[in-house]
């Protein structure tokens, strides 16, 4: 389980992180201003800058901004995730040295928490618009989550171009993964059809994970891997197809990062 973060400190941290930004960089300044220093909370800011990303010419981005306004003052597990996926960042990749820089830039923190919100929407039956949002992370973000998939609290996607994770494919709490990483489907079928992820889980660059399968707490999973079979908690696996290499040094490699076979 993820660990509890203090979601009001988080934001006074920010909003000092971004008051020094503008300061260094004052062509930056309307910008900064408007996506964080403009926000009374961490909620207005994440909701704004959000739809900032993802509107468009038929579905501006205050119309987005209501619709995450609407999904955070509806569910606050929205905002607690957000924020162990900010944390998630900070503690584990050593090119993020400010809490600001997942929600002002990186672009695989920004697609999950676009994702958080159409998941949102499908569980209202709001389809649609859910699947909208799901083409708009991935035209603008290179990333592509379906709406209906499950995913925990604490992820950290590194870099993030062409990851894709399928519509009943679930993910557990603390996982990192990395770009190109796909949890796709197998069959045709309407029952789960992709990937079940358990916690503490690192999946590096290029893998591909495919099918009904189960891969346990705490398993490392090298670059390049295709995994399709079921995999025991706290094993490193590598190949193609994959197989049992090793153990990782800790419980939950996603932690450490370290891609080391």
């Amino acid at each position: 389980m993820s660990r509890e973060y203090d979601t009001e400190q988080l934001w006074q941290t920010i909003k000092g992180e971004v008051q020094q930004f503008s300061a260094r960089e004052p062509y930056l300044a309307s910008y900064f201003y408007a996506n964080v220093l403009n926000h009374d909370s961490l909620a207005s800011a994440l909701s704004f800058h959000i739809a900032t990303r993802l509107g468009c010419d038929s579905v501006p981005e205050m119309t987005l901004t209501e619709v995450f306004d609407a999904a955070l003052a509806d569910n606050p597990e929205i905002l607690q995730a957000a924020v162990a996926d900010i944390h998630a960042h900070y503690e584990r990749d050593p090119a993020c040295n400010y809490y600001a820089l997942p929600v002002l830039y990186f672009k695989g923190f920004q697609a999950v928490q676009g994702y958080r919100f159409a998941h949102w929407l499908w569980q209202q039956g709001r389809k649609s618009l859910a699947l909208f949002l799901q083409n708009r992370i991935s035209v603008t973000l290179d990333v592509d989550i379906h709406p209906a998939a499950h995913i925990g609290r604490g992820l950290m996607v590194d870099h993030a171009t062409g990851v894709v994770i399928g519509e009943t494919a679930s993910i557990g709490d603390d996982v990192s993964l990395l770009h190109g990483v796909t949890l796709g489907g197998s069959g045709t079928a309407h029952n789960p059809r992709h990937p079940q992820v358990g916690n503490g889980v690192l999946i590096s660059v290029g893998a591909k994970l495919l099918g009904n399968i189960r891969i346990g707490d705490g398993v490392k999973i090298a670059g390049g891997s295709l995994v399709v079979n079921d995999v025991p908690e706290h094993v490193t696996i590598a190949g193609v197809p994959a197989r049992i290499v090793g153990k990782p040094h800790q419980s939950s490699p996603a932690l450490d990062m370290d891609h080391g076979v």
